[in-house]
């Protein structure tokens, strides 16, 4: 029951950004922009219908598939509760990010899309990466390997370095939203809190854990 009240309301935040673009539409200059790149420079634009009405009806749909996949989980009763909210919260919280962001460059008032992006994206990295080490196999949520999967021990220890690393990760995305980004430097603090866990998995799984 209380994961449907928070998927109703998680559904209502993903389309509020669709009520206050539909309030604006009239306002709305017939092409807007719908993409920027690390340095905040506008590289894609739509129509005012796709930013009012197809972005917030898309990330609903993530959202509904998120909450069927979490149900579907053999082992969701292992999930982190509070892991499970951040996972269902991200996507609604992101809605609200981008359309605000696409309304308000279309109406003259641009936000700096460079930091105000990576800061959400580096404070959700900080927050899994808070609860990563508590969270308990599951074939949702984690590092899901076969090793990991198949050993407890082997899960353990990779989550407890995942979440170190993705806390550092987020960091280091707060920063250089303010500081500057570089494609190299964006693909490799990626690399790093993705491919690092799954190498040391490995290691441990050879290692007989």
């Amino acid at each position: 029951m209380k994961n449907k009240k928070r998927l109703i309301l998680t559904s209502l935040v993903c389309l509020l950004p669709l009520l206050v673009g539909a309030a604006l539409y009239s306002r709305l200059p017939e092409t807007v922009p719908m993409h920027w790149n690390l340095q905040g420079e506008v590289d894609g634009w739509g129509s005012r219908a796709q930013a009012v009405f197809l972005m917030p009806g898309f990330l609903l749909g993530m959202n509904l598939v998120l909450a069927w996949v979490l149900d579907a989980d053999p082992k969701r009763a292992n999930m982190s509760p509070a892991l499970r909210a951040v996972a269902q919260w991200s996507v609604p919280l992101l809605s609200l990010l981008l359309s605000g962001v696409t309304l308000s460059a279309a109406l003259g008032h641009p936000l700096p899309v460079e930091r105000v992006v990576p800061v959400f994206v580096g404070l959700l990295f900080i927050l899994i990466g808070n609860y990563l080490p508590k969270s308990k196999q599951s074939y949702t949520m984690g590092i899901r390997l076969p090793w990991t999967l198949a050993s407890e021990e082997n899960w353990n220890r990779t989550h407890r370095l995942a979440g170190y690393l993705w806390i550092l990760g987020g960091l280091a995305f707060v920063v250089m939203s303010f500081i500057g980004w570089t494609l190299p430097v964006f693909f490799a603090i990626l690399i790093v809190i993705t491919l690092v866990p799954v190498v040391y998995s490995y290691l441990l799984y050879r290692k007989g854990i």
